[in-house]
Parts: C-alpha cells; sequence; structure tokens
C-alpha cells in the first residue's frame, strides 16, 4: 500500500512541474513584465485547473503517506529499538589479530593464569 501510494506522489509531483513549466507566464511576480491594464483575476485556463488539481491530489498523497509512517512507527522510537551495550563491545569479547585466523584469548579466570595472586 505504502508503495503505491509514494508511486502516485512521484507520478504526482513530476506532472506537477510540467504543467507548471508549460504554462505561460503571467507576469505581475515581483512587479515584472505584464503590461496591459488589467484588473481582477485572470480568466482560469485549463492549465490552471490542471495545476490545481493536481497540486491538491499531491498535497492529500503527502498527508496520506505522513499517516502510514505514523502508523508504522506507532509505539516504538529510536531509542527502544537500542539495547544496551550495542554500540560498544562487551567485555568477554577480545578482538582478533588480522591475518592470523585466530582470536586472542585471555586467561582462565580460576586463578591458573598465575597473574593472580593466591590465598596462601
Amino acid at each position: 500500500m505504502e508503495n503505491v501510494v509514494l508511486i502516485i506522489h512521484l507520478i504526482l509531483a513530476l506532472g506537477l512541474i510540467g504543467v507548471v513549466l508549460i504554462q505561460r507566464s503571467e507576469g505581475g511576480g515581483l512587479g515584472m513584465g505584464g503590461g496591459g491594464a488589467t484588473s481582477g483575476r485572470a480568466a482560469a485556463t485549463a492549465l490552471g485547473k490542471v495545476t490545481w488539481v493536481l497540486a491538491g491530489a499531491f498535497i492529500c498523497t503527502s498527508i496520506l503517506l505522513t499517516v502510514i509512517a505514523a502508523e508504522k512507527s506507532a509505539g516504538s522510537s529510536v531509542l527502544d529499538r537500542l539495547t544496551p551495550g550495542a554500540s560498544a563491545p562487551a567485555d568477554d569479547t577480545t578482538p582478533s589479530i588480522p591475518g592470523d585466523g585466530g582470536s586472542l584469548t585471555p586467561p582462565p579466570s580460576g586463578g591458573e593464569g598465575g597473574l593472580t595472586p593466591s590465598a596462601d
């Protein structure tokens, strides 16, 4: 469903761009162009009506995509997806030496390594 709405949204966006670029400049933007003394609104052309329809449909698909995205993420947060210690390796993992094919292993923690003081 989301993919269908997204494809329709992209088609509407491209259509809206095309229709706006095809339209004849009416002037009046920033006081440029437009020679005659015209009062009121100019008659709506077919391209103007198509532009409004495409713009309305584009806004509707934008809102629909927002609703779909909100439903997908309802009740979940980025912080909920993080597990404790996911960004740093755990204490019991040891890095491997590149090219050696094996991994470094720490001495056993039962006091057999000779590095821990004995209780004589």
